[in-house]
């Protein structure tokens, strides 16, 4: 455990995304009518847009004889993955945030999917393609069988791509907005760890102030980040400053008590780390240049600047808020 707790920061930092919906406004205007199919068994609707309206392209003999000029090149379009009943599971306009994706136009090795129906497109085409969950999830080659998730099996056992296509680039354009794509993601990203974050600081604030309560904690600051804090016992000399080693004695436990570590469980090995630097969760790294040497405190941490939602092995679980007892012992 104690490794674990020296090495907090990284799991601290880990978020899980959120689910994604969006409905494309020019999918959803070409929706009507019946499904053709492909020899391959895709199911699929493509309209191509005349005015302000959307009509009908049936591809005859089964493919599209242009498309041999449009391999090597890049389709950018919007996507939406939805199941069978048409929940959406993934939008690349909510993802990128209203931004175009580049999808490649190959030779066509792979009958049957996404590679073959996006073969089907041009520019300005608007589409529906319904493909088999079975076929999707069938291996190629060696690798082992996928099953398919239960909640697809439920909703029809098939996945459908709505797609709004918009022009032809090519390799470099595509390396570009490929790039673009990335930060677009990890922005977005990183909006929705900070959105996560909040609400889950909202529940660890009352949770440590009931806990505060119950535990007649008397005398606690509050730092701006949500730390609560008391010295029980005062130190000595200047506070503790980043990039200085500090030596410390403490006893890490849940809100119910349970210790998960203690430097007792570790004798003859003092904890020593240089402050600030991320050797240790958040909360230690901002809590202990609260104190001076010698000092004896309590911090109440909230998850968010502990193990957040990853936790730690089986003695932190996700979004816990902890209580540690420490001393300084020594600063260098």
């Amino acid at each position: 455990m104690r490794s674990s707790f020296r090495s907090g920061r990284h799991l601290a930092l880990g978020a899980g995304l959120l689910g994604l919906l969006f409905s494309t406004a020019a999918c959803d205007k070409v929706g009507g009518g019946d499904f053709a199919k492909t020899k391959s068994g895709i199911e699929y609707k493509i309209f191509k847009k005349v005015g302000s309206k959307y009509e009908r392209r049936d591809i005859s003999g089964d493919a599209d004889p242009t498309y041999k000029d449009r391999v090597g090149k890049f389709l950018t379009a919007y996507i939406d993955t939805r199941t069978g009943k048409d929940s959406v599971l993934e939008s690349t306009r909510t993802k990128f945030q209203g931004a175009l994706v580049p999808l490649p136009l190959q030779e066509v090795k792979r009958k049957g999917t996404p590679e073959e129906a996006f073969a089907l497109l041009m520019p300005g085409d608007s589409a529906v393609f319904r493909f088999n969950a079975d076929s999707l999830f069938k291996p190629q080659g060696p690798q082992p069988p996928r099953p398919v998730p239960p909640f697809l099996k439920k909703s029809g056992n098939v996945v459908v791509l709505h797609v709004a296509t918009r022009g032809l680039i090519d390799q470099a354009a595509a390396m570009t907005m490929q790039q673009d794509l990335q930060q677009k993601m990890m922005a977005e990203q990183q909006r929705q760890m900070m959105a996560f974050a909040g609400e889950q600081l909202k529940k660890d604030d009352a949770a440590l102030q009931a806990y505060a309560k119950s535990k007649n904690l008397t005398g606690l600051k509050k730092t701006p980040s949500g730390i609560y804090y008391t010295v029980t016992t005062p130190g000595a000399g200047p506070l503790a400053k980043q990039g200085q080693t500090v030596t410390m004695k403490y006893t890490g436990m849940l809100l119910d008590g349970k210790v998960f570590d203690s430097s007792d469980k570790h004798p003859g090995e003092p904890f020593s780390f240089p402050l600030g630097q991320g050797r240790v969760i958040p909360g230690w790294d901002e809590a202990v240049a609260l104190l001076n040497k010698g000092s004896k405190a309590t911090f109440l941490i909230p998850s968010t600047l502990a193990y957040g939602q990853q936790g730690a092995g089986a003695d932190i679980p996700a979004n816990s808020p902890l209580r540690f007892d420490v001393e300084l012992v020594d600063v260098k």
